[in-house]
């Protein structure tokens, strides 16, 4: 039984922090996850709710560089996704086949 006391020092953790690091591990599963999506629409809008949890997790943790990083991807990917939706966001004819035969 002192197996599991040292295995998991400091129980009963607080609620909050239990919350924070469920947030984060969602976080970081979105995102894996939206690495893996095809459709852009999709993996950007992973990514933004992937972004937002990793977010509130750098504050959390009072991480500036983990929050900027964040908050930047975060970002970036909300533009890319409005640009999708505006359709902006095009690729030539010549980027999809570079992008299919990088080779040639």
């Amino acid at each position: 039984m002192d197996f599991f006391f040292n295995l998991f020092l400091g129980l009963p953790w607080d609620f909050m922090v239990v919350v924070i690091n469920t947030i984060a591990v969602v976080g970081v599963i979105l995102h894996v996850y939206g690495v893996f999506l095809e459709t852009e629409k999709r993996r950007d809008l992973v990514f933004i709710i992937g972004g937002v949890c990793l977010f509130i997790y750098a504050l959390w943790i009072r991480n500036k560089i983990f929050a900027l990083a964040m908050g930047g991807f975060t970002v970036a990917s909300f533009i890319e996704l409005i640009e999708i939706l505006t359709g902006r966001h095009q690729h030539s004819k010549k980027m999809v086949e570079d992008y299919k035969n990088p080779n040639q």
